[in-house]
C-alpha cells in the first residue's frame, strides 16, 4: 500500500489528532507554528495542501474547525 501522504504531512496529521483529544477541539495555526517550529505561511501552506488532497476538511471562516479525514489506523505516532 502507497502512503498517501509525506512523512511531515504524517506529522501535521498526527498533532492534529493527538491535540484534537487532548483538548476536545482542533489546533489552531498557531498552535501548529508553536509545535513545529516553522512561521505561520509554512503552517497555512500544509493546511492548504492537506485540505486540497483530501486529508483534512476545514470549514470556511471558522476557526479551529479541522477535521482530520483519515482513519485513525492509517495516522503515524506523533514523534
Amino acid at each position: 500500500m502507497t502512503v498517501p501522504f509525506t512523512d511531515t504531512q504524517g506529522q501535521y496529521l498526527a498533532y492534529i489528532v493527538t491535540y484534537t483529544k487532548l483538548h476536545r477541539r482542533p489546533p489552531a495555526e498557531a498552535d501548529l507554528q508553536h509545535y513545529f517550529g516553522v512561521t505561520p505561511p509554512t503552517v497555512h501552506r500544509m493546511i492548504v495542501v492537506l485540505s486540497e488532497r483530501g486529508l483534512i476538511r476545514r470549514r470556511p471562516g471558522a476557526p479551529r474547525s479541522i477535521e482530520v479525514l483519515v482513519p485513525p489506523d492509517q495516522v503515524p505516532p506523533l514523534r
